[in-house]
């Protein structure tokens, strides 16, 4: 009777028969159409078999490991064919039809070939959304509004006599709008403020000389929250946290500060200046304040509602202490569109325009337009809070050449979640600037996107102050931008 060969003395006459040349001559040279080297298509291949599609094994567990089919048993031992890792790049797209002879290993080879080569544009993603995310926060993490006021300060009084007709209309809806608020009376008991909120951003557009570049998914914007104390006189303090990082912002009535990851702490230029986010429905006593020194322009509807038009432009003395060295802020205009139904603000837009002048002699101009609209006005203790808006910021960068001209447009939507006036307990303690505070200060222009190549050195500080700002990375912008799908 002829002894029963054994499983392991099978495997291995079956593993010294495929290592033979002989073995190798006599397998069969056919080659599959669908077959293909490239990262995708085993990435392709690899999901259809790991998923039980034709040829792949259908049982669970195992992960990442692959049964070479198309038989289980060779003819000639009755054994098991070998077990391989990884795609079998030899094997068509589940035809099972062996390929052309390989030294053992090289299936996994190419795999591992096509795993690393898609690990850089893993990496890359992350720094387009690390970039992507430190642009968002500091273009719209902690904007101020155009010039100095105090919540303390009057209104001035509605005059017409020897008043020009622009003058005394804004003074008329500004009274307007502070009854409609609450009521000045109830507005001066108000010592202090807090308000908490939930927040998403995202980079929406960008635009170039030759293209056009849309964000089409939505679902990938950065999420996060932020708390903002108020307290007279003219003190603030807000902190943001979004997409893992973290930006904090503040006043103690004498200087402005804000902290980055990127930037660490450092004041602001200017003079002591409020929190645009304040201004966002937030705050209508300082909201009145800002607009009083406003003119009325005229009239627009502004998402189906009638509104009258208030505008503010900076004084020079202002910008000239907001500028510094090549970076010069040229304008700061704000908008305030206040419902002619219900005298509340429901749209304010400003726009400011910086020029930087290179070392080489070329001007490049930076023009910043914010625009925010306010919704769900809800009463919180008397005082009209709005709960949700919607805010639109455009960084238009433009030149002597044309070609060099971008423009990126980012948006954010927030609703405030509390709401809470005369906070028992707060105190000046809670807006001391930190201790690390360096006593120089930087420009709004510091958070533009730089150009590290030199073709187009939008930014080409004096010494001085690229000293200031050593901890920015440097890098061209169209390099950072996230992985965006191309409108044609």
């Amino acid at each position: 009777m002829e002894k029963k060969q054994g499983f392991f003395s099978a495997l291995r006459d079956e593993v010294v028969r495929g290592l033979s040349p002989s073995r190798s001559r006599a397998r069969s040279r056919s080659v599959s159409p669908a077959r293909s080297n490239s990262p995708m298509s085993a990435l392709t291949w690899g999901r259809k078999n790991l998923t039980g599609g034709a040829g792949g094994v259908g049982g669970g567990g195992g992960g990442g490991y692959y049964l070479a089919q198309p038989e289980q048993l060779i003819g000639r031992s009755g054994s098991l064919r070998p077990v391989m890792e990884g795609p079998d790049p030899d094997e068509g797209g589940g035809g099972g039809t062996i390929g052309e002879s390989k030294r053992l290993g090289s299936g996994l080879g190419h795999w591992v070939k096509g795993q690393l080569s898609r690990a850089p544009s893993v990496a890359a993603t992350a720094a387009y959304r690390r970039n992507d995310l430190r642009l968002l926060l500091g273009v719209m993490g902690a904007p101020l509004a155009p010039i100095h006021v105090s919540s303390s300060d009057p209104l001035p009084h509605l005059s017409i006599k020897n008043t020009p007709i622009e003058t005394s209309s804004a003074q008329y809806i500004l009274q307007q709008f502070t009854a409609a608020s609450g009521g000045q009376k109830l507005q001066n008991s108000i010592k202090n403020a807090y308000a908490m909120g939930k927040l998403k951003m995202i980079t929406s557009e960008l635009e170039t000389a030759t293209r056009t570049v849309r964000n089409r998914n939505p679902s990938k914007a950065e999420t996060g929250g932020f708390v903002l104390w108020q307290m007279n006189p003219d003190m603030w303090y807000v902190e943001l946290a979004v997409g893992g990082s973290k930006v904090r912002a503040g006043c103690n009535g004498k200087l402005v500060w804000r902290h980055t990851p990127w930037l660490g702490s450092h004041t602001a230029k200017g003079p002591v200046r409020p929190l645009r986010r304040g201004l966002q429905g937030l705050d209508p006593r300082t909201t009145a304040a800002m607009f009083a020194e406003a003119k009325c322009i005229g009239e627009k509807k502004v998402n189906g509602e009638d509104c009258f038009i208030l505008k503010l432009c900076t004084d020079p003395e202002t910008l000239k202490a907001r500028s510094e060295g090549p970076a010069e802020i040229i304008r700061h205009v704000l908008f305030g569109y206040f419902s002619q139904k219900t005298g509340l603000l429901v749209h304010i837009e400003d726009s400011h325009l910086t020029r930087i002048q290179s070392n080489g002699g070329e001007t490049v101009f930076w023009e910043t337009t914010y625009n925010s609209s306010l919704d769900d006005y809800r009463q919180v203790e008397g005082i009209m809070i709005a709960h949700s808006g919607h805010s639109v910021v455009t960084l238009f960068r433009f030149g002597e050449v044309a070609m060099s001209h971008t423009r990126t447009k980012m948006e954010e939507s927030w609703t405030i979640e509390e709401v809470a006036f005369n906070v028992p307990g707060l105190s000046l303690d809670c807006f001391i600037p930190p201790a690390d505070l360096k006593s120089s200060s930087l420009t709004e222009s510091c958070e533009y996107p730089q150009d590290e190549r030199g073709k187009n050195n939008t930014l080409a500080l004096s010494a001085a102050h690229r000293a200031k700002v050593a901890a920015l990375e440097n890098g061209s912008f169209e390099d950072h931008r996230p992985v965006w799908h191309t409108d044609v």
